[in-house]
């Protein structure tokens, strides 16, 4: 479905798909085809074919509280662009991707670096997110085997990495609600299945015509006290000045 169209129409029309996406399937189609179409539909959410949001993170330990305002650029899944806002001392830093390349910039020692394949899964900028969750390298129905059980209210999906996957995670459960079909939470477990992290949505809000929730929350099960919350505070799809320009290593080294 192309979203290029009126605004108005185009979210309006996306919300629609998004909230009976599931219940408009054949039933011919199986579990597994399902569990697809529902997990493509919530990577979808936050992104479109192209999206800018502002966010707060707050990472919290137990020895300290940091608090950062960035915003975000993307382009369907290949090219991704987040700059740091706030604070002070933390702002210009700015992480590009395109295709499966990353690179880091820091404005203080004007230096690009760039982030090689075995650190996607390192943190991003000491949160308890990862370079490859800011940046959604993984497209999860493509590298993952997919299973459904089904609730009265919920759909809880099960991805196995395949065979030729290259990821840390053994397994992830990722529950979703039916009526209004938005993400509750992700679990992430090791080879031997033992759950180490878990995210979760909240606070669903209606944000350029479109139902999502506004704050994941992603709490690591093996440091206590940690975790870190990315609440969005606007978010827009389709905006005409997000362009191949903004995805380049000139714009990520440029001040402002």
């Amino acid at each position: 479905m192309n979203f290029h169209t009126n605004p108005c129409i185009s979210y309006s029309v996306r919300r629609v798909c998004l909230t009976l996406v599931a219940a408009l399937i054949p039933a011919m189609v199986s579990a597994d085809d399902r569990a697809i179409e529902i997990i493509d539909a919530m990577e979808e959410l936050y992104r479109g074919e192209s999206s800018f949001a502002r966010m707060t993170m707050v990472v919290e330990t137990p020895q300290y509280q940091r608090t950062m305002e960035m915003e975000s650029s993307s382009i369907g899944t290949e090219k991704a662009f987040i700059r740091i806002l706030a604070p002070r001392k933390d702002r210009g830093i700015a992480t590009l991707k395109l295709g499966l390349e990353m690179w880091n910039y820091l404005p203080k020692i004007n230096k690009v670096i760039k982030v090689p394949p075995s650190m996607m899964m390192g943190s991003w900028m000491g949160s308890d997110f990862t370079n490859d969750d800011l940046v959604k390298q993984t497209t999860l129905t493509e590298e993952y085997s997919l299973t459904m059980e089904e609730t009265d209210n919920q759909y809880r999906i099960t991805l196995v990495p395949k065979s030729n996957t290259v990821t840390v995670w053994g397994k992830i459960d990722y529950v979703v609600n039916k009526e209004p079909l938005i993400p509750l939470t992700q679990n992430f477990y090791d080879d031997n299945g033992r759950l180490i992290r878990k995210m979760e949505f909240s606070e669903p809000k209606e944000i350029s015509n479109l139902y999502i929730p506004t704050r994941m929350e992603m709490i690591p099960m093996n440091k206590e006290g940690h975790k870190t919350i990315i609440i969005y505070d606007e978010l827009q799809f389709n905006l005409p000045e997000i362009d191949e320009s903004v995805f380049t290593l000139r714009n990520l080294r440029s001040r402002f």
